[in-house]
């Protein structure tokens, strides 16, 4: 992934960098809140790694500005910061949208590990962002046109990028315009063979 290390201190941002680098991960840098703003404007990043006490703009700025944005994909924000992780600052940085909380040091497990899960959760987003977008269904059979312009079930595509499961039902209009009728012509056709159906 492409990640945005915003530190104002060079040694500390150095040290970041390459714990980001030997994690296999691409790294641009920023050394306060906007000069990171001014990154993201010119730059597709998906993660970003923020100091939250600096000059100018800070790390929690930096958040609200990437929050208030529209139209773009969603950008992971992990708080990295030399105050305590007490329930105070956790919930000051919650709220301006920071979606994760770490401590200096730096412990390169620990961001390891909060990286897969901003990996998860990008790719869950962009599904999500791709099923919101408007999709090519077919005016008959109601089949979707996915990316590779292969034409599939739309219980099929969604199920493939969610995971999600589907039980089929009928819904009432359907019922009254379809299966009722469907069971008057059988009723014709075969008299003593259709059970009685009683009519909703």
């Amino acid at each position: 992934m492409k990640i945005l290390a915003v530190e104002d201190d060079a040694v500390a941002r150095a040290v970041l960098r390459q714990a980001l680098r030997r994690l296999g991960h691409d790294v641009i840098e920023a050394h306060d809140g906007d000069a990171a703003w001014n990154l993201l404007n010119d730059d597709v990043v998906r993660v970003v790694v923020s100091d939250w006490v600096m000059p100018r703009a800070d790390g929690l700025e930096l958040c609200r500005r990437i929050r208030e944005r529209t139209g773009v994909e969603y950008i992971y924000f992990i708080l990295l910061t030399g105050l305590d992780a007490t329930n105070d600052n956790q919930r000051t940085a919650a709220d301006a949208g920071v979606d994760d909380f770490l401590t200096k040091p730096l412990n390169v497990a620990e961001l390891w590990t909060r990286l897969r899960v901003a990996e998860r959760i990008l790719r869950y987003t962009t599904q999500v962002r791709q099923l919101e977008q408007m999709l090519p269904i077919c005016s008959y059979c109601k089949k979707i046109r996915d990316d590779q312009n292969y034409w599939q079930q739309i219980e099929g595509y969604i199920s493939e990028r969610t995971g999600s499961d589907f039980s089929h039902s009928v819904c009432p209009d359907c019922y009254e315009r379809v299966v009722i009728p469907e069971i008057d012509r059988m009723k014709e056709e075969f008299p003593r063979s259709v059970p009685h159906v009683e009519r909703r």
